[in-house]
């Protein structure tokens, strides 16, 4: 498409929605952040008993209770989610009912909701019952639940969407990269409204073996509330949680003629891949994706005064990005991991941690990273162990995957 027809207007954040380890709406969740409060508790299934990472950040509130029973029976669990998510930020955008129902044209109202695995647990509960009992009792809704375009479009019959239903699949990067496709529809004119996000619902023993395997996450099973600890001495790994982040994107222009004032700005965008291992960082390709965002947002690197960072609480991880954020931003930015207490969502962190970042930058406070108890050495931005009001006239959420996917949103004031 030609630059002349690109679109110009600003593209604004008119609804959130969140259910997550440490609160099933947003309201909840904003809260716990600034408390301090920790998601992560010990697993007590019969299932963990012989597993060496006992701990996990599961689901506040069940989506069970807040979607009818008999509908949930058909939906994987992270479409369960992301289906709770998404209508509390339609609600919250001003919208009720499908699109066509609040005067909108379905076919300029597009979804796109990210997830790293999708229905993983529907999948393998379905092969324990193929081999307990044959393949004449595995559910009819298996392929449904398992697809990873299932939440999407889930979402997209729920809302009546019609302009596309689109999946972002790029480990923890994929709700965030969800965000920054959003952004691309409206600016290309493809649409009027976007609702985006990521989902994820995997905890699971044979997931959980898997990256315990790999050395990637904490067994600080006897402390759970203090196993997620980014940038301290003594991080582990990460702490796997579950649940979804929805937001409503929409341009300013539109959000101000329906009369409803708008959390922030989504400004701009950065993109990128490292091409240099499967699981291993590269900070080259992690510094690329936020200058790019800079770049296109039109603000100078001086204007970034947060930063959500993607610091996963691995030993590896969390010191090249904090590095790369002094060097580009100042040591004085104040940054935080809401993951120390949501745990790491994987395809659905990029999500939740945008509604933080909008919100951070909407009210004006930095939530704390909690369990920073000794910072390594080698930390040189500015950490808040308790939540801190400041202006905060702009703001970056970064998240990277395995596969060496980047990805930085830079979100500004309204």
């Amino acid at each position: 498409m030609p630059s002349s027809a690109l679109r110009t207007d600003d593209v604004v954040v008119t609804g959130l929605g969140a259910t997550t380890p440490v609160g099933g709406d947003v309201k909840s969740f904003w809260t716990a952040l600034l408390e301090g409060r920790s998601g992560v508790a010990a697993l007590e299934d019969e299932w963990a008993a012989d597993l060496s990472v006992r701990i996990a950040a599961r689901l506040a509130v069940e989506p069970t209770e807040v979607i009818p029973r008999v509908q949930a029976r058909r939906l994987d669990r992270s479409e369960q989610t992301a289906l709770v998510a998404a209508r509390q930020a339609w609600a919250d955008a001003g919208f009720e009912g499908r699109a066509e129902d609040n005067g909108l044209d379905p076919t300029r109202v597009a979804v796109v909701i990210g997830t790293g695995i999708g229905g993983v647990t529907s999948l393998l509960a379905q092969y324990d019952i193929l081999l307990e009992k044959g393949p004449g009792r595995v559910s009819p809704l298996l392929i449904p639940m398992n697809m990873p375009n299932g939440p999407a479009a889930y979402v997209g019959l729920d809302l009546g969407a019609q302009a596309g239903v689109h999946t972002t699949v790029s480990a923890c990067a994929s709700g965030s990269e969800a965000v920054a496709y959003g952004l691309d529809l409206l600016n290309l004119d493809r649409a009027d409204v976007v609702v985006v996000g990521g989902t994820e619902a995997c905890i699971h023993p044979l997931n959980i073996a898997g990256f315990a395997q790999m050395r990637a996450m904490s067994t600080r099973n006897d402390e759970p509330e203090r196993a997620s600890r980014p940038w301290d001495k003594e991080r582990d790994g990460f702490v796997l949680g579950e649940g979804a982040g929805v937001l409503v994107l929409e341009r300013a222009p539109d959000a101000a003629a329906r009369g409803h004032t708008p959390y922030a700005v989504l400004a701009g965008a950065g993109l990128t891949s490292d091409a240099y291992d499967i699981v291993q960082p590269d900070k080259s390709g992690q510094v690329r994706a936020l200058e790019l965002a800079v770049q296109r947002s039109g603000l100078s690197f001086d204007d970034i005064v947060h930063v959500n960072a993607h610091a996963t609480s691995t030993p590896v991880g969390d010191m090249g990005e904090a590095s790369a954020i002094a060097d580009l931003f100042g040591e004085d930015t104040v940054v935080t991991s809401t993951k120390s207490m949501t745990g790491h969502l994987l395809g659905a962190a990029g999500a939740i941690e945008s509604v933080a970042t909008v919100l951070a930058v909407h009210h004006g406070v930095v939530p704390p990273t909690i369990n920073l108890e000794n910072p390594d050495d080698e930390l040189r931005v500015d950490v808040p162990r308790e939540a801190r009001r400041m202006d905060i006239g702009a703001a970056i959420n970064d998240s990277f995957g395995f596969g060496g996917h980047n990805v930085a949103l830079v979100f500004a004031a309204a």
